[in-house]
């Protein structure tokens, strides 16, 4: 892993994503290096070039004194939108951790978002907030497919039981499935699962993108040869995701789950 140090002219910036105010992004790159990731374009605006993505870490440094709480009072804050906010190196730098203490005392509605198990050492500092809610991304209880396509990330298995933990600790969680691969993807599984310990459900679709493509195709057709042609398909026709979004909404309400399905433009979508 490349690490670097690079001053950060701010931590908390404004964000582009429908419903969200600020994004927070304590770092530049993501240990986890998902082969999916659509965040993977950041290499060409940070000075990254021919740089592989999961291999290299900016640490922002930021005097997180000059951050005022009162500021984002009734704002939305997502941690994070392309990087992951408790990737293993959390634990050395503590980016996150010292932001997160910055902002004790704001009343935004702060959205955590995360695919890894270290999320549950910040337990206590997230009972510190009035909003809060804490999620983790998942698209498989599998880890043999875990292992081919976010091997850095946390197992699912451990990613459950932060999120167990954090929900028992009584904080208002949810589940990000996401990115929803189509006839890979047992979202039913993942549901039936974690439902006690889940206040809401998000689905979002796989999203193809030109550095990925190759990469998931490749994937597609040495583990889910079956599938390929679908996948082959999409690309042209994304009328599948419309039949996968009613069977989400025809699931959800049969079991009266809190949801929100964010097919969205990029890739794989229906727009």
């Amino acid at each position: 892993m490349n690490i670097n140090f690079r001053e950060a002219k701010q931590i908390i910036t404004k964000s582009n994503i429908p419903g969200v105010d600020y994004v927070i992004n304590p770092y530049t790159g993501c240990q986890h290096g998902c082969i999916y990731c659509y965040a993977e374009f950041m290499i060409r605006f940070t000075g990254h070039k021919g740089d592989k993505w999961g291999q290299f870490l900016d640490i922002k440094q930021f005097d997180t004194n000059r951050i005022k709480p009162q500021k984002y009072d009734d704002k939305t804050i997502l941690l994070s939108s392309v990087t992951d906010p408790y990737i293993p190196l959390e634990l050395k730098y503590e980016n996150t951790q010292k932001i997160l203490e910055s902002l004790v005392g704001t009343t935004a509605e702060i959205t955590v978002l995360t695919k890894s198990k270290f999320v549950v050492r910040d337990i206590d500092l997230f009972k510190k907030f009035e909003n809060i809610e804490v999620g983790i991304s998942i698209s498989t209880l599998s880890e043999n497919l875990w292992r081919v396509i976010e091997r850095g990330a946390s197992k699912p298995t451990e990613r459950l039981d932060a999120i167990k933990k954090i929900h028992e600790a009584g904080l208002y969680t949810y589940i990000f499935i996401s990115p929803f691969f189509p006839e890979i993807t047992n979202y039913k599984k993942i549901i039936e699962k974690t439902q006690e310990y889940t206040d809401y459900y998000m689905f979002e679709n796989l999203n193809f993108r030109p550095h990925n493509v190759p990469r998931i195709l490749k994937i597609i057709e040495e583990h889910f040869p079956k599938s390929f042609s679908t996948y082959k398909k999409l690309r042209n026709d994304r009328s599948l995701w419309d039949i996968i979004e009613k069977d989400i909404e025809l699931y959800c309400e049969e079991k009266k789950l809190s949801y929100s399905i964010e097919f969205h433009h990029g890739g794989f979508s229906k727009s």
